[in-house]
Formats: structure tokens, C-alpha cells, sequence
């Protein structure tokens, strides 16, 4: 389903790497130490007992707890409760199709860059929103994350939320399109003057997936999905294509958008730009990084003009 774009790879120097993504130090002792963490990760370069493929990402010079620490992450886990949902996606025993996939079918914006701020959840959020709006009035359009960050006080902006919060907040208002309410990367002032994407009342609502393979599928089959997983292990860090799995636990810490499945492979658009992953997206087997446990998903309707 997702194929690695990691051939020769490990033939990389520390010149070619820093050329590729951008890397300058400050100064040449700064230099020589990351070269030398960059040469340890290197050794695990290739098929990796994970499943996966690893290689070289923009996370290559770091050591994998300096990766755990970084602010690229950002779901606050915990139960959103007392939230208007409105109902639970169960799987019916409905015959599934065998591979569903968003983002060949105009649901899916372009990977985004969430940056040095901990605000996947709005990532997520904006993801599941864009697809459900896709799928209800046939217009994709780019939704704000930073409209999220600033605005969405259940959540806490950089430094973490919750999809569901999100879905309830935008239930109450109109969602801002990305390029009249750009990301910024950090935390800001709540604007009120902004192109609608989504019109006030267009979110109706939203659904939380039973923890199941079957029923992610099930919603999966309908639009795609807003997930948490953990990704702070070594198999995120250096991921450069195959299916994990193993290896990423369960403490979920990172929303991401599930845009499809093959089989039990669920395909997500991750939010660390298009030079990590492939193409910014991961393949991740059902059983694996907690996927099934925090699954939802937005209701919206078309009705309601812009």
C-alpha cells in the first residue's frame, strides 16, 4: 500500500543529509556530535524488525529521546465527557470493502507541518472536519489549525488538546479556511475576522469509533478518521515507508487522520511535512500504536450556506 522511498539510504553521508534537509550547527563541536548521533541512527537503517523501513527523516540527528521530547506531538489524553455526541460508529456486520483510500478520492488536503508546536489534536481535527465536509457538499477546502489553536479554549493549544473538544467547538461557530487564518506555529489571540470554510451550524456533530479493527474499518468506509496513536518510539523518529508492526506502544501522545486501510493496514496522514514518512504519510497495522482506541470522526452537513 505505502512503498519506501528509503533505496540507498544508508549510502548517505552526514554532507548529503544535511544538504537534503537543511541542517546547519552551531559550530563545528555541535557539528561533529551530531554527526555522530546521525551515524548511530544509520545502523538501523533499512527493514527494521518493526516492520518498517527506517532512514533518513529530519529526526536523523537526534537521539531517540531527544525525539520523545520534542513538541511535535500533542494529544492529551483522557475522555471528552459531557460532549454532545451523536452516537458511537459500531461495525453492523455491513460487508466492508477490502481497501478504501480518501486520499486518492478528493477528500484529503495536502500533508501539513504542525512545526515546534504540540497542536496535532487541531491537525487531526481540521482533517476529519475537511474529509466530512468533502464527502457531504463536494468542495474540499484547506481548514484553519491555528483558528483551532487560538480558539478552542477546552483545548490548550501547543501544548496539547483533544480531537473531540475540537469537534464540539466547531459546532458553535464557522471554521475558518487555512489561507485566510494561517498556521503560525504557536500560540496566539482568538480572530473573528476570517473567510468561512465551513459555515456556523455546518458541524453537527460528532462520533466516537468503538476499539475495534472492524469498527475503524467500518467508519473508514464512510470518511476518514481522526486517531491517536503513540509516536515517540525510534519506528516514528526514522520511518520511511513498510507497514509497522511493532515496536510503537500504546500510550497514545500524537492525533493524526486516518485516510484509508488495505486489509488490516490503516494509511495515515501524519502532520511533520511531506520529507518525513512517504510523502508525509505512514502505514500502520490496526493492532499497533493504539490506533483503534481513540478513534472519531465529524458529522456535517451541506445544507447550511457559506
Amino acid at each position: 500500500m505505502i512503498f519506501s522511498m528509503a533505496a540507498g539510504a544508508a549510502a548517505m553521508s552526514w554532507d548529503e543529509y544535511k544538504q537534503q534537509f537543511g541542517k546547519t550547527y552551531n559550530g563545528e563541536s555541535e557539528d561533529q556530535e551530531r554527526q555522530a548521533v546521525f551515524e548511530q541512527n544509520k545502523q538501523m537503517w533499512g527493514q527494521h524488525e518493526s516492520g518498517a523501513i527506517l532512514g533518513a527523516t529530519v529526526f536523523s540527528d537526534l537521539t531517540q529521546e531527544e525525539f520523545a521530547a520534542m513538541p511535535i506531538r500533542g494529544f492529551a489524553s483522557g475522555e471528552a465527557s459531557g460532549l454532545p455526541k451523536v452516537g458511537v460508529h459500531e461495525f453492523q456486520g455491513e460487508e466492508l470493502a477490502a481497501a478504501v483510500d480518501w486520499s486518492t478520492r478528493g477528500a484529503v488536503t495536502p500533508v501539513k507541518n504542525q512545526g515546534q508546536c504540540g497542536s496535532c489534536w487541531a491537525f487531526s481535527s481540521t482533517g476529519g472536519l475537511e474529509g466530512s465536509y468533502q464527502i457531504s457538499s463536494g468542495k474540499l477546502v484547506s481548514l484553519s489549525e491555528q483558528q483551532f489553536v487560538d480558539c478552542s479554549k477546552q483545548n490548550s493549544g501547543c501544548n496539547g488538546g483533544l480531537m473531540d473538544y475540537a469537534f464540539a467547538f466547531a459546532e458553535g461557530t464557522a471554521v475558518a479556511t487555512e489561507s485566510s487564518y494561517p498556521y503560525t506555529a504557536r500560540d496566539g489571540t482568538c480572530k473573528t475576522s476570517f473567510t468561512t470554510g465551513i459555515p456556523r451550524g455546518g458541524v453537527t456533530g460528532y462520533k466516537d469509533v468503538s476499539r475495534s479493527t472492524s469498527a475503524l474499518q467500518s467508519a473508514l468506509n464512510t470518511m476518514p478518521v481522526s486517531v491517536a496513536i503513540q509516536a515517540d518510539q525510534s519506528v516514528f523518529q526514522q520511518y520511511t515507508g513498510g507497514v509497522i508492526t511493532s515496536g510503537c506502544g500504546t500510550s497514545l501522545d500524537h492525533g493524526v487522520l486516518a485516510v484509508g486501510y488495505d486489509g488490516t493496514t490503516i494509511k495515515v496522514k501524519n502532520s511533520w511535512g511531506t520529507s518525513w514518512g512517504v510523502n508525509g504519510y505512514v502505514s500502520i497495522d490496526a493492532s499497533q500504536c493504539g490506533i483503534t482506541s481513540s478513534a472519531s470522526y465529524p458529522t456535517t452537513s451541506a445544507s447550511v450556506e457559506v
